[in-house]
């Protein structure tokens, strides 16, 4: 059972920046970054496709996060990154890491097998 542990949250003012990290147990097709603000549906951020592979690397993002967060990996260390710069209120949330054992295809979080327990972003106005 492959277990995912998220890292770097807190809280910031609007405009400053978080790096989130995300330690695997195991290695994984895909990863991704979902997250949650209270009352509202889990949602997906950002996606990467692990290694190097024809499709290793590539990336997915929701059009909300677009130009703002970037994901990255770092293979060797099974760790996956969610670099956010430009923060808003609207960006606070739970947010989680997901992994899946096939190639990504999208953001939804049903297609997902495994999750962290989630590392919580605040931001004030």
């Amino acid at each position: 059972q492959m277990q995912l542990m998220e890292s770097g949250g807190g809280s910031v003012q609007a405009g400053g920046s978080l790096r989130l990290s995300c330690a695997a147990s195991e290695y994984s097709y895909c990863m991704a970054w979902f997250r949650q603000a209270p009352g509202k549906e889990r949602e997906g951020v950002a996606s990467i496709n692990i290694g190097r592979g024809n499709r290793g690397g590539s990336t997915y993002y929701d059009d909300s996060v677009k130009d703002r967060f970037t994901i990255s990996q770092d293979n060797a260390k099974r760790m996956v990154y969610l670099e956010m710069n430009g923060l808003k209120p609207e960006d606070t949330a739970m947010y989680y890491c997901a992994a899946r054992r096939s190639y990504c295809s999208g953001l939804d979080a049903d297609s997902y097998n495994y999750w962290g327990q989630g590392t919580q972003v605040t931001v004030s106005s």
